[in-house]
């Protein structure tokens, strides 16, 4: 059970209902929750949101995530991903009030095995490049944002890795997964109650991840017992993964191991 950190701050979570939205009203119990309410792209009605509402804090959780989807839609990717962003932080500093977005692993290339906050980006995919410029709208904005880069999310609220594969290893004989794409899983909830820590600590760019690196092919085998590996030009898709998107964090003292949290996962999602 995840313990409620009382907010010493007026909260206001943007995307409350999605998968991290869910484990973030858990620690911020006393926020404001908007979701699909809220069209983060409705730029009167964000900037009317932020000055009714008055909040000190604003967490935005909304976001286009389908890495494929942007691909096909990158117009709609660029939106709510990007120039939202401009909106939203626009607002925050006309209102005096903190910002924390959170980004992502595939704004890197993955030509280095490992990636610092202070490496400079190079996506290779819509929804990298995306990601990119919402937090490059937010740091041409204002000054006091946190920017919270993370990787490979799972939580019970939502579809993602653990709840794909399952599902396939009941469907399927084999189930074929990368093992040549590594990265860090991040358990939602983790991510959450770090969130709040963030909150406190100096603006700027963090990377939070659980940690240990693996590969998706790993990730799966500590989930399902008939996986079998293979690589990405076996299993093309629609937009291009880098091969390594691991994030090093620098700046905060670190999650626990990501199979910790994948038990701990399991563990909850059947309890």
């Amino acid at each position: 059970m995840v313990a409620a950190i009382t907010p010493v701050k007026r909260v206001l979570v943007l995307g409350a209902y999605g998968m991290l939205g869910h484990d973030l009203q858990r620690v911020f119990p006393d926020a404001v929750f908007r979701g699909h309410d809220l069209d983060i792209t409705d730029k009167e009605k964000v900037t009317a949101a932020v000055r009714e509402i008055k909040p000190t804090l604003v967490i935005n959780a909304a976001a286009y995530t389908d890495v494929d989807g942007c691909e096909d839609h990158r117009d709609l990717a660029f939106t709510v991903n990007g120039e939202a962003l401009s909106t939203l932080s626009g607002a925050c500093r006309d209102a005096g009030a903190s910002l924390i977005h959170y980004s992502t692993d595939y704004v890197f290339d993955g030509t280095r095995q490992s990636y610092r906050e202070t490496d400079i980006p190079n996506p290779i995919n819509a929804y990298g490049a995306s990601k990119l410029s919402g937090e490059r709208y937010i740091q041409e904005t204002m000054d006091d944002y946190r920017i919270i880069r993370t990787s490979w999310l799972f939580g019970t609220h939502g579809r993602n890795f653990v709840e794909t594969m399952l599902r396939l290893s009941r469907e399927m004989q084999e189930v074929r997964v990368v093992n040549d794409q590594f990265g860090k899983p991040t358990y939602t909830v983790d991510l959450a109650q770090k969130t709040a820590e963030i909150a406190g600590a100096a603006p700027g760019i963090y990377h939070i991840t659980n940690e240990g690196i693996c590969s998706w092919y790993e990730f799966a085998q500590a989930i399902i017992p008939n996986v079998v590996p293979c690589t990405t030009a076996e299993y093309p898709r629609r937009a291009q993964r880098p091969a390594y998107s691991v994030l090093v964090n620098t700046k905060t003292t670190p999650l626990r191991p990501w199979k910790e949290a994948l038990t701990a996962y399991l563990k909850e999602r059947t309890g």
